[in-house]
């Protein structure tokens, strides 16, 4: 799957609402951010959960929305695995690894 980018309140409470998700909060001009970017797009290219991205420069107020609902502090880059509306896992920055999101997706 290609991942998708979020720009409507709609939109992301239609993701944070699936089975499963994929959710990256992404930094348009950190390399670090680009770096996870890279990571979450191999992963979500070979696998059927949908995956999705913010970002935050263009879209503050959704990647402020995901940090309240959930109780979870910001970060950029951030990504989220949603399951059942709940996040069941998060991480940031480096440890955004696309081996470290298939773990997590078979646990």
């Amino acid at each position: 799957m290609t991942v998708q980018q979020i720009t409507e309140e709609a939109q992301l409470n239609s993701a944070l609402n699936q089975d499963e998700a994929i959710l990256l909060k992404h930094s348009l001009t950190c390399p670090i951010s680009a770096e996870a970017k890279g990571h979450v797009e191999s992963f979500a290219s070979n696998h059927e959960i949908p995956a999705y991205i913010i970002h935050i420069q263009e879209n503050r107020d959704l990647s402020n929305q995901v940090a309240e609902q959930f109780n979870i502090k910001h970060e950029s880059p951030q990504v989220f695995y949603i399951k059942q509306g709940d996040v069941a896992y998060h991480t940031s920055h480096f440890e955004i690894k696309e081996d470290q999101l298939e773990n997590v997706v078979q646990a």
